[in-house]
């Protein structure tokens, strides 16, 4: 075909390829992209003409995956793709963040990036053949865009850097992380590790960045080779604003003041005002042309956003009047909900999280069926919910893509320290509610489920705390730069970088980084790192001091899970004809039993009482009976000659009507009764194994008797 054109770059010892001009012609641009046996078809498409001028860029991703790339039927009822999974939603953010501030405002026209994984040998991981492709796929098409930008995974394992590796090699990874940039720089990372110092993180950074400069040049090529001219952007006319001129020199001073009030919702009150007043006072001036009010509400934005900048490089003063290292103050409570099994409520500032965690069976595990794989089950899971209350504003109580992001952020930080399912038996769920926002909520997600899990009893490996990190630079080389630790929800909009880090004492478990700009060096990078560590330890110290460990002992009102080993020999006998025998012990504690082949038999009590009675009874069935031993066993049936007396489960013994008393018993029904329980002694176990039980020896008065016989 004259119209196909491809190029690849060799990563490692397998291809990239980008291929175009096959399949999906009608888009504005499209690339089917193959590396080993994962495929994915991305386009891209834009509006037909450009809207009113917008103060965002209007783009979307939709990345998805369809079951038959890996040779699946969906599972469920419905037998086709249908909502977005959350792993879905996940890659369709690490797509966007590093292309979006890459699209000119100026365009003006709404654009969609559909990336769709249509082959996948469950090997090499479809997500950044997605992002290179959804990439390549504007590059060579008509939309503007200030790329091309290219991913890589990096993984530590062992002492080696390996680049993209596979499904197989990342479970035994220490580092696990997404680099995204351009090629000029990083713009993006995000992943999780096994506590892994700053250096290892830096170092995997640095061995991304030549893989990416390739990748990029890779687009470029087919770019050259057959990308089609670019749209026009829309024409900005050049304004006469002399007119805003005495506005400017009236506004500064009560802008800035205002900037710089103290608390969120007083320093929003303050702004309000202070634009209020400068708009009436303008008013005439303003109303000559309809489009003022639109450009003195612009001013107000760069007046703020200048005014916080020079704050901060100039006088190392922020908006709420920290320096710039300061961590706002922070207190955490424990134990706040009754009825839960764990709950705390950590506050940093004006940023407040509610966790609260649940402890559940295996039953609970989530189920994952994906094309990475054969179905898989997880016994830990985070949910982060941001009500509109928690910024003062009225809305939908809604789970959307924000929301997904953070909460899996979160998750990751705390996964590297949830212990084995093996050392402990329990499906783990921790929900974080917003209570109150002012920047950096996924972090104190982090510490106040960290302080949840404790409090619930989970025995976590180390404690976690996370902190948010910014950046704001001045001039083209960033000559002059200052980091910010634990940043506002201002300072983020404001900054030139984000990003965030989670981990403990030790190292880093989790990480978020997005910049704005390009360039970023190793040195600024190394600095925010060590200046993160610093506060993460602060922050952890005060959490510790609220509760040094978790709890010994998880809540009285969390299932009680318990497991113990039965002679292989013994499962039928627990199991019973027909499963007659755990069916009783299920209904007698009301707790669930599985019994597997090797004979491990799990416990699910809905309490502690219920699990200790199941387990009392299993052990009771497997127990050999133990001459003198006193039981407690049920009368079954009586006879002229004595009483059989049930002292385990299916183990009954006879006592012997002259062993009823020390006098002579007429009538057996005189002293027993069938289905009473009483306490009765094994004195013998005769050759063929029957059991003779006494009734007036297990009588706390029957050693006294013994010994007055003896001595008369």
């Amino acid at each position: 075909m004259a119209d196909v054109h491809s190029v690849s770059v060799k990563i490692g010892d397998i291809d990239l390829v980008f291929e175009t001009g096959k399949i999906a012609k009608q888009a504005n641009g499209a690339v089917y992209a193959h590396y080993a046996g994962s495929a994915v078809i991305a386009t891209v498409c834009c509006g037909d003409a450009p809207s009113e001028p917008i103060d965002y860029v209007p783009v979307s991703v939709e990345y998805n995956e369809k079951y038959y790339a890996a040779g699946k039927i969906p599972g469920g009822f419905l037998k086709r793709e249908s909502r977005p999974k959350d792993k879905e939603i996940l890659v369709s953010r690490l797509i966007d963040r590093p292309m979006r501030p890459l699209f000119d405002k100026a365009f003006g026209r709404e654009i969609q990036i559909v990336p769709t994984v249509v082959s996948s040998d469950m090997s090499h991981t479809p997500d950044i053949v997605a992002i290179n492709a959804a990439s390549c796929a504007v590059t060579i098409s008509d939309i503007p865009f200030y790329g091309p930008i290219a991913a890589v995974r990096v993984a530590k394992i062992g002492d080696e850097f390996v680049i993209n590796p596979t499904f197989q090699q990342i479970p035994n990874a220490a580092l696990d992380i997404v680099v995204a940039g351009t090629h000029d720089g990083i713009t993006m990372v995000e992943g999780g590790a096994k506590e892994v110092s700053e250096d290892d993180m830096l170092g995997a950074i640095a061995a991304a960045q030549p893989v990416i400069s390739r990748i990029c040049e890779a687009q470029d090529e087919l770019r050259r080779i057959c990308g089609k001219e670019k749209l026009p952007l829309m024409e900005i006319e050049e304004k006469d604003l002399s007119w805003m001129e005495p506005i400017k020199e009236y506004a500064y001073p009560l802008e800035k003041e205002a900037s710089f009030v103290k608390g969120k919702m007083n320093r929003y009150a303050a702004l309000e005002k202070a634009h209020s007043e400068i708009k009436a006072k303008f008013a005439d001036l303003i109303a000559e042309d309809e489009k003022r009010m639109g450009e003195v509400d612009k001013m107000f934005e760069d007046m703020e956003y200048n005014i916080l900048r020079s704050s901060i490089l100039n006088d190392g003063v922020r908006t709420d009047g920290r320096k710039v290292t300061e961590i706002r103050p922070i207190t955490c409570e424990v134990g706040l909900l009754p009825c839960t099994h764990g709950s705390a409520l950590f506050t940093r500032g004006e940023t407040q999280s509610l966790a609260v965690t649940t402890l559940g069976t295996v039953q609970d595990e989530q189920l994952f069926d994906t094309i990475d794989g054969e179905k898989t089950y997880s016994n830990f899971m985070l949910h982060y919910n941001f009500p509109p209350y928690s910024v003062g504003e009225v809305g939908r109580l809604t789970t959307g893509r924000r929301e997904i992001g953070h909460g899996h952020l979160a998750q990751r930080a705390l996964e590297a320290v949830i212990p084995k399912k093996d050392s402990f038996p329990y499906t783990i769920r921790v929900v974080s509610e917003i209570m109150e926002s002012n920047g950096s909520s996924s972090m104190a997600s982090v510490c106040g489920g960290c302080l949840s899990l404790m409090d619930a009893g989970v025995p976590i490996k180390k404690p976690v705390a996370g902190i948010a990190m910014g950046l704001i630079t001045e001039g083209a080389d960033y000559s002059r730069y200052v980091i910010l630790s634990d940043i506002l929800g201002e300072e983020d909009h404001l900054g030139d970088m984000d990003f965030k880090v989670a981990g403990t004492k030790d190292g880093i478990t989790a990480f978020q980084m997005d910049i704005k700009i390009a360039g970023v060096t190793p040195e600024i990078m190394r600095k925010a790192l060590n200046q993160a560590k610093e506060g993460r330890m602060h922050i952890l110290s005060i959490m510790l001091d609220t509760l040094p460990a978790p709890r010994a002992e998880i809540s009285e009102l969390a299932p009680k899970i318990l497991s113990l080993k039965v002679p292989e020999d013994k499962i039928g006998a627990v199991i019973g004809t027909g499963g007659k025998t755990i069916k009783s012990i299920a209904a007698q504690s009301g707790a669930e039993i599985n019994i597997d082949d090797d004979g491990t038999v799990m416990i699910y009590g809905r309490n502690n009482a219920s699990a200790q009675e199941a387990r009392k009874l299993v052990l009771s069935i497997i127990e050999e009976p133990e001459v003198g031993r006193i039981y407690n066993g049920t009368v079954k049936r009586i006879v002229d000659f004595g009483a059989f007396i049930e002292i385990l489960p299916g183990k009954e013994g006879l006592c012997h009507i002259s062993k009823l008393a020390r006098t002579r018993v007429k009538n057996v029904s005189d002293v027993l009764s069938v289905g009473q329980q009483v306490d009765v002694k094994l004195i013998e176990i005769d050759r063929i194994g029957r059991l003779n039980l006494s009734y007036i020896d297990a009588q706390p008065d029957a050693g006294k008797d013994e010994k007055k016989e003896k001595n008369s």
